[in-house]
């Protein structure tokens, strides 16, 4: 929840001090109660000059209270108060006008700038418009049909400059608003973008990790009777790559996405090597350029993995140059969710990866058999 910061809250928005502000400008309605006061103590009227008074008092706090709810429902409801309460509050601002006037005179004719203002804040621009434009009317009709008043052309013209001034405040709370509005979806966009890293990282690092080991639990589970010895070895691998699939998971949750092509091009060979697939990978990396080193780092831990749980393969082949990876084995292929290629979680992360770097992902079955995976850079 937003704390009160002066004129706005910390978010942007505005704050309680700002209908202090607003409270200022009742200055102008000084002269009114002048005018009730004198006629209350005066030698006649004195109840109208005592009506003129609570009048007057009532008008400033309904302005205040007025102002204070137009501005919060225009921030809550998205720039735009309810028709009917605008109009019931300009109505009651009315009416309190015709009792100032009543009583006072032409002098409390001063609070129409404040209804003017009102209007203008909670009503749509071209109501806004044509209400602004009656009360000028109705200002200049009874100046010239009330006995005893006379045309005030500053009361005129501070109407129209006030309605003016209100809609130029208006038009910029509305463009704070809509600022905050996309402030805060763009928050959870990056939110939502966040959350999808996370969730891609962590299947592509658990995703080779657990293949990996269950591969090696198999293997060693068949050497138990056969030989004990190559089993040891076996499971003493699945414990350290289980306490480096630990390591990569808390990588990932601190948002570190330290990946390597010479690592990864070491750890397909062992994979490959425990799930009794021949192993055709390049002993260097140097020819890849530098920036497409991490997208082919996770080329090779994807299609590796791919050809480990679905391809059913005797063979599997990396190919690396200065712009493009190649993963491709001898296998049935790789069936992916609906049958429609690019619909796995982990070719789409790879797909975004690649479009991060500019570069392309094509995957094509092969003849006889097998399939392929390639990253290419534009």
């Amino acid at each position: 929840m937003s704390e009160s910061a002066g004129l706005t809250f910390r978010d942007g928005r505005g704050g309680r001090a700002g209908v202090l502000f607003a409270g200022v400008w009742l200055v102008f309605l000084a002269d009114t109660f002048q005018q009730a006061w004198a006629i209350a103590w005066g030698n006649r009227h004195q109840t109208a000059g005592w009506i003129g008074i609570a009048a007057t008092l009532a008008f400033a706090v309904a302005y205040l209270g007025v102002f204070a709810w137009v501005r919060d429902q225009r921030r809550r409801l998205q720039g735009h108060v309810p028709a009917r309460e605008a109009w019931a509050a300009l109505l009651a601002l009315g009416l309190l006008t015709t009792v100032m006037a009543a009583s006072v005179g032409q002098s409390g004719m001063s609070a129409v700038v404040f209804v003017a203002v009102v209007g203008v804040m909670s009503l749509r621009p071209r109501v806004a418009f044509a209400f602004t434009l009656g009360l000028v009317l109705v200002v200049e009709a009874t100046a010239r049909t009330v006995p005893g008043w006379s045309e005030q052309p500053s009361l005129t013209f501070a109407v129209c400059t006030a309605a003016f001034a209100m809609w130029g405040v208006s038009q910029l709370m509305l463009r704070n608003m809509e600022l905050l509005r996309a402030r805060e979806e763009n928050a959870a966009l990056a939110v939502d973008e966040e959350r999808n890293r996370f969730a891609r990282d962590l299947h592509d690092i658990l995703g080779h990790s657990l293949t990996v080991i269950t591969v090696k639990a198999e293997l060693a589970n068949r050497l138990l009777d056969v030989d004990p010895d190559r089993a040891r070895t076996e499971l003493a691998d699945l414990e350290r790559l289980s306490r480096d699939a630990l390591v990569d998971v808390r990588r990932a949750v601190q948002g570190y996405r330290e990946i390597t092509l010479p690592g990864e091009l070491a750890r397909a060979r062992e994979a490959l090597l425990a799930a009794g697939i021949e192993p055709d990978l390049p002993n260097a990396a140097d020819e890849v350029a530098g920036e497409l080193r991490d997208l082919f780092a996770w080329t090779v831990r994807e299609g590796v993995t791919n050809v480990i749980r679905h391809s059913g393969a005797r063979s599997c082949r990396v190919r690396l140059d200065a712009r493009s990876a190649e993963v491709r084995d001898d296998g049935t292929g790789c069936p992916e969710p609906s049958g429609e290629p690019g619909h796995g979680s982990g070719l789409a992360g790879l797909r975004e990866r690649a479009a991060v770097a500019d570069a392309v992902v094509v995957t094509r079955t092969l003849e006889p058999r097998g399939f392929a995976l390639e990253v290419s850079a534009r």
